[in-house]
């Protein structure tokens, strides 16, 4: 499992500079490909980070809704960058990725709210996607 723990790192990590940067992280994504290619000292882009990213921005819309609509106390523009794309990386996998356990998604992205973000991220992101978990299946059924 600690090929789909680097691709996650790696996913949020587009999804970071995308943000950072005000860019199209399918443009970002691309970037790191072309980059990993070129020098053989960059990490290889995996198969996972790639449907990671392309996923998310398959639904970036609506994700960005979910985290609004659900957050207590945070404006998505207010929200920690960090978080924020925690978050959506977290929502995207939780929501459509059916293959992985609710259970573990949850657990890799309160990791990476410890390791990126501030003390009390985690139980933000833990709380958030957990609400989010909970209302999945009527989540589907509203995108059906």
């Amino acid at each position: 499992m600690a090929a789909r723990n680097t691709a996650r790192k790696r996913a949020f990590q587009i999804l970071f500079e995308g943000d950072q940067r005000g860019a199209d992280v399918l443009t970002v994504l691309a970037d790191w490909i072309r980059l990993s290619r070129a020098d053989t000292r960059q990490p290889p882009v995996s198969e996972y980070t790639m449907q990671l990213v392309e996923g998310y921005a398959q639904h970036a819309k609506r994700i960005d809704e979910l985290i609004a609509q659900y957050s207590v106390g945070w404006t998505l523009d207010r929200m920690p960058v960090v978080d924020r794309n925690i978050l959506r990386l977290g929502a995207h996998e939780l929501i459509w990725v059916d293959e992985t356990p609710d259970a573990v998604v949850l657990d890799e992205m309160v990791q990476l709210a410890k390791e990126f973000s501030t003390d009390e991220s985690p139980s933000f992101v833990n709380g958030l996607l957990g609400r989010l978990k909970d209302l999945k299946p009527s989540l589907r059924r509203e995108e059906a």
